[in-house]
């Protein structure tokens, strides 16, 4: 009768965990997302691209582009001028990632990383995007919109976009 119990509670428990685990599970394959248009301040477009295998997240990409597709990482004129603070794109793009592939599964959060802080907001974002697309195995790119709490350190912005209902929607659709 004990036997016939255990193996009961060690069945139901073997049900739980596979479904556990089929909710969160990863397709393989190249998966991108990406704000849905430039930064109407810094003028950049950032964006996430993974690659997944066996349900790991394997590679990541961080960066940005603007409108000629020139990569912010690449730029040397601007880590030049951010040498001094340790910040400048090429740093912080690359440690988002390796963090990313490092604590995906667990529990452990990010680390932002000073100096650094919106990028890490953006990342935050784009990742939550792009995973929701490799559960689902949705190959498309992800189209993160902004939302105006993202334009709270930039008041003219917020003037703008209140003159101008057309920008205003442009930033906030979803």
């Amino acid at each position: 009768m004990l036997l016939i119990a255990a193996a009961c509670v060690l069945a139901s428990f073997t049900l739980w965990s596979q479904k556990k685990t089929s909710d969160t599970l990863l397709k393989d394959g190249y998966y991108t997302a990406e704000r849905i248009d430039f930064h109407p301040i810094n003028k950049w477009n950032e964006y996430v691209t993974i690659y997944v295998r066996n349900n790991k997240v394997v590679t990541v990409e961080y960066n940005a582009k603007n409108k000629s597709g020139f990569i912010k990482s690449w730029d040397m004129k601007y880590m030049y001028d951010m040498r001094n603070f340790d910040t400048y794109p090429n740093h912080y793009t690359r440690d988002f990632a390796a963090q990313f592939i490092q604590k995906y599964n667990t529990d452990e959060k990010i680390d932002a990383i000073s100096g650094a802080t919106h990028s890490y907001h953006q990342f935050e974002l784009l990742t939550e995007a792009v995973i929701n697309k490799a559960k689902t195995g949705d190959k498309t790119v992800a189209l993160v919109p902004y939302q105006l709490h993202e334009f709270s350190d930039y008041p003219d912005l917020l003037k703008k976009f209140d003159a101008d209902p057309e920008l205003k929607y442009h930033y906030t659709r979803q």
